[in-house]
């Protein structure tokens, strides 16, 4: 079973809300033949354009090779949610990594988040970026440890985006019973996710990057010249960037071994009355295991991501297996019409820190993003242009948190996740 056409017709987008509401990016053409460049990227989502768009800027030749169309994988179908910090919550990363790294991976975090803010007012993206994003808890204890990792990014980190919300102010912004309260960051942000990866193309192929879609890469030839092969074409290049994320296959062993393909799913309601969820235009996340996040769109219509699955198909009813969470967390909206349903497939890895790693002296590779992946990404696409020019700390950097393989490697990683998961899952359900 492939990932790539298992639940999506070759060379379409997923039937999605944010394919309904985004100007269509015409066709770019197949790779055919030999093509030589500087660089050949691998992967059309935000690690592989920013990174193309990157390079080109520093006057590199680039290919980019998509093996649907650019922005078809997670980089389209996503939450939409620009977070703060890594994936990890800061006190971990302290603990894992040290102090100085910790450190210096929130930089690199609020550097991701610029990136995104500055590429999308420098090209004149018009994705609907918003700021502000709430993580919310389920009991008091919950309330309190996200008010102290608040207290502890204001007191060590200098970080004052962030308001407090107590259980009353926490049901004034969202109109939930379920919530204990939570906190309100600011600096965070939220956007159209396809619209932000379209755009991002087109400021590639501006730049001059050739990107060929319906191109899937079969093989890699390493040496002092890489070769990406695809069906009906070659790029012969001095070096190489994937950024496949989940749908990396076995294109790589050694990141097949510690990125793990899943897949989640996103409803869109028919319009609300305005304040009927959200008080303010913010996201919201919580603090499931397997995460609900949520947000209003530009035409009012609730967007509600929540569900996993870790088989190759996705479900049959889409819409059954998110209003199931979605009506725990707003009663009200139990027989609310819904208009859309989607799945996409993301990438985690053990930890849920990326997994970057430098493959051969010329082949990068960032990953496994995990849920955080809308400013990660992008940023990772800009860490690995830099690392190719010779400027490699941010990514040094990120390639020194741990990342531990699935047991099993490749083969054995996904009836051991699914024990696992099933496991957390449960425990979400119970309360525990």
């Amino acid at each position: 079973m492939d990932l790539l056409t298992a639940n999506d017709p070759a060379g379409e987008y997923p039937q999605s809300w944010y394919a309904e509401t985004v100007a269509p990016l015409a066709r770019c053409p197949e790779l055919k033949g030999e093509v030589r460049a500087d660089v050949c990227v691998v992967g059309g989502g935000y690690t592989g354009l920013s990174a193309a768009l990157h390079l080109a800027e520093r006057g590199y030749s680039v290919a980019l090779v998509e093996a649907q169309r650019v922005g078809f994988g997670a980089s389209g179908r996503n939450g939409g949610q620009l977070g703060s910090g890594q994936r990890m919550h800061q006190p971990e990363l302290e603990r894992l990594v040290g102090r100085d790294d910790a450190r210096k991976l929130w930089a690199l975090a609020e550097e991701a988040k610029a990136v995104v803010r500055g590429l999308i007012a420098r090209h004149g993206i018009d994705c609907h970026l918003r700021d502000g994003v709430a993580t919310y808890g389920y009991t008091d204890g919950e309330r309190r440890e996200i008010h102290e990792e608040a207290e502890m990014l204001a007191r060590d980190y200098g970080y004052d985006r962030i308001e407090l919300l107590d259980e009353a102010k926490g049901r004034e912004l969202c109109r939930s019973p379920a919530y204990r309260g939570g906190m309100l960051d600011m600096g965070a942000g939220h956007l159209h996710p396809l619209a932000f990866a379209l755009g991002l193309a087109r400021a590639c192929l501006a730049a001059g990057v050739q990107v060929f879609e319906g191109s899937r890469v079969h093989g890699i030839e390493h040496g002092a010249k890489p070769v990406v092969k695809t069906g009906h074409g070659r790029v012969v290049c001095e070096h190489v960037v994937l950024g496949c994320n989940g749908y990396l296959g076995t294109l790589d062993r050694k990141v097949a071994a510690r990125v793990m393909p899943i897949n989640n799913f996103i409803v869109a309601t028919e319009p609300l009355e305005a304040g009927a969820v959200l008080t303010r235009d913010v996201a919201v996340a919580d603090t499931k295991f397997v995460v609900n996040y949520f947000r209003m769109s530009h035409d009012n219509r609730l967007l509600f991501g929540g569900g996993e699955s870790y088989g190759y198909r996705f479900p049959s009813d889409i819409e059954a297996v998110v209003r199931k969470p979605m009506s725990q967390v707003f009663p009200q909206l139990k027989d609310v019409k819904i208009t859309h349903a989607w799945g996409g497939t993301l990438a985690i890895t053990r930890r849920r820190a990326p997994y970057f790693a430098r493959l051969a002296p010329n082949v990068l590779s960032a990953s496994g993003y995990s849920g955080h992946g809308l400013g990660t990404a992008t940023h990772a696409g800009l860490l690995m242009a830099q690392a190719i020019a010779g400027e490699a700390e941010g990514f040094d950097t990120m390639a020194r948190v741990p990342a531990l393989p699935f047991p099993g490697g490749g083969m054995g990683r996904t009836p051991l996740l699914v024990l696992a998961m099933t496991w957390f899952a449960m425990r979400d359900r119970l309360g525990i």
